[in-house]
């Protein structure tokens, strides 16, 4: 198994220095978040050992479960799901990003948690936008002005940038152009808050190659990388 996440991990590398180079950006202007979730913490030892700095997790509660294993590695650890309101200030506690705030409730209980942590940096997060997902979370595209004007307010979070799940499309090219409006609507955004916000997280195993060409920042990936996860259902691939 660990030569086999090493194998993926350079596989999936590959390609997205491929995407990059053929739209004329940087490699190393992505980062790859591998989605560990359901995974046991061996898996995601095994991937630190590739190589491999970040990991997205889906549940706070999964998280505590498997915590205590990986504590000692120096990774950057994600929240990527989405996450209710009263798992808000664990999460505050356990993720160095929380890349799915959808409303300003939320936020503030994040703030507010993040405040009571001792010694802890601004909470990175990124706003959750939704636009045509299978998920119900997100964001409209008409309320995100409103919602990054006061998530800019608090002052333990660090907004840095914008989160979207298109639907699942069996063409990655089909998916395009979702993720050129989340690149649209950022780009409309900056001026306005006078605020840059340098990262969009978009793209995953079968359609990252697409979301680098249409300027993601970070990339999600979990089945290409540890493969099907147990219970995942067979057409969508993470």
């Amino acid at each position: 198994m660990p030569a086999e996440i090493a194998e993926n991990l350079r596989q999936v590398s590959e390609r997205m220095q491929t995407a990059a180079i053929r739209c004329g950006r940087k490699p190393e202007e992505i980062t790859l978040i591998g989605v560990s979730k359901t995974h046991p913490a061996s898996v995601i030892q095994q991937a630190f050992a590739a190589g491999l700095r970040h990991f997205g997790e889906n549940r706070v509660q999964e998280w505590e479960g498997k915590r205590g294993e990986v504590a000692d590695l120096p990774a950057i650890w994600h929240l990527i799901g989405h996450l209710q309101s009263n798992k808000a200030a664990k999460a505050a506690r356990l993720f160095h990003c929380v890349d799915s705030v959808d409303d300003f409730a939320l936020a503030q209980r994040l703030d507010r948690a993040r405040a009571e942590t001792p010694d802890a940096q601004p909470l990175r997060v990124l706003i959750e936008v939704h636009m045509g997902e299978e998920t119900k979370s997100g964001t409209s595209a008409d309320e995100l002005p409103q919602l990054a004007e006061r998530i800019l307010q608090l002052p333990h979070l660090r907004l840095a940038g914008l989160l979207t799940i298109p639907p699942y499309l069996e063409h990655a090219d089909e998916v395009r152009p979702y993720f050129e409006k989340l690149r649209s609507l950022r780009d409309s955004l900056e001026p306005r808050l006078g605020h840059k916000l340098p990262v969009l997280s978009m793209g995953m195993s079968h359609d990252f190659e697409t979301a680098i060409v249409a300027g993601a920042t970070e990339i999600r990936v979990g089945t290409a990388l540890f493969g099907t996860r147990p219970g995942s259902p067979a057409n969508r691939i993470v």
